[in-house]
């Protein structure tokens, strides 16, 4: 074996960990690609017998260059055209992206970690998602431990606040397909009664056509926009069940082209976001041939 052969042995051990944590802290799977891609570049280019650990030295390449990345990445979804929201990745094969749990996964807390300052998007996600010591996660974003610490506690609370009570996996689905029923139907009464009073739709489609450049806010509204293009947003379509970022979600297919993907946000009140993925770029991963099941509707 070369010592190529050995650097790419080396790196393909850890992959799914660097994509896990890129993923996480940009909440764009092409963007992790790329932050990936860039580490496994530079882990060729640096003197690997001096590396004692590759796979920490490997991880903090990753982690300072996701933090340099997110420092842009605000400036630049300002151009984005409508609301932005994080790349779904299909979890049916891969559940916990590298992770030793499946923290930091749901497209709720990454729409939260939007909110937190790159390094303490970094501290949270090693620490959370990966149970990286204090001292190891202080050496990566460099800073002291105790200041590592500090920012893991305050991304926890900060997180904690605004998380709601979530329904169960199953309970998810059956309201999903719920909601998937009363859309098709236009039914605005059954909308509404799926919906919690503060219910927000938004959809992601960087200016494509028929997706809303703005969100919805609340039951009437989110139910009566709903209903409007229930006549022609459905005609044709083939949906089935895929599995997005750890929850049940809906692929909508016509003529063989995924043209969207709808997940919600459950609390105990019912459905509190509607999640519309129509932008081309982040949906071309979830072909026909990632699924889980056809859309049942019993």
């Amino acid at each position: 074996m070369t010592d190529l052969d050995d650097a790419l042995a080396t790196f393909t051990s850890v992959r799914p960990r660097l994509f896990g944590i890129a993923y996480r802290m940009l909440g764009s799977a092409s963007e992790a690609q790329d932050i990936v891609q860039e580490a496994w570049l530079r882990w060729q280019a640096c003197d690997r017998a001096a590396v004692l650990q590759p796979a920490a030295f490997l991880a903090t390449t990753t982690t300072r260059l996701a933090i340099n990345y997110a420092q842009s990445a605000r400036a630049r979804r300002e151009t984005y055209i409508g609301p932005w929201l994080p790349e779904p990745v299909d979890t049916s094969s891969d559940p916990l992206l590298g992770a030793e749990r499946g923290e930091a996964l749901g497209f709720a807390v990454l729409l939260l970690l939007e909110n937190l300052t790159p390094t303490e998007r970094a501290a949270y996600v090693l620490r959370e998602a990966f149970d990286y010591p204090y001292a190891q996660i202080a050496e990566v974003i460099q800073h002291t431990e105790a200041s590592a610490r500090q920012l893991v506690s305050r991304a926890r609370k900060r997180l904690v606040a605004e998380k709601r009570s979530r329904a169960t996996a199953p309970e998810q689905r059956r309201l999903l397909a719920a909601f998937l029923d009363a859309a098709q139907s236009g039914d605005v009464r059954s909308l509404e009664r799926l919906f919690a009073e503060d219910v927000v739709s938004y959809t992601d489609g960087d200016g494509v056509a028929l997706a809303a450049r703005i969100p919805m806010f609340g039951r009437s509204r989110v139910a009566k926009f709903v209903a409007a293009f229930s006549s022609h947003f459905w005609t044709g379509a083939s949906i089935d069940w895929i599995e997005t970022n750890g929850q049940p979600a809906a692929r909508l297919t016509r003529d063989g082209s995924v043209y969207a993907i709808v997940t919600a946000e459950l609390g105990l009140g019912g459905v509190e976001k509607l999640l519309w993925f129509m932008n081309p770029q982040k949906i071309a991963g979830f072909g026909e041939g990632v699924t889980i099941g056809r859309l049942s509707r019993s």
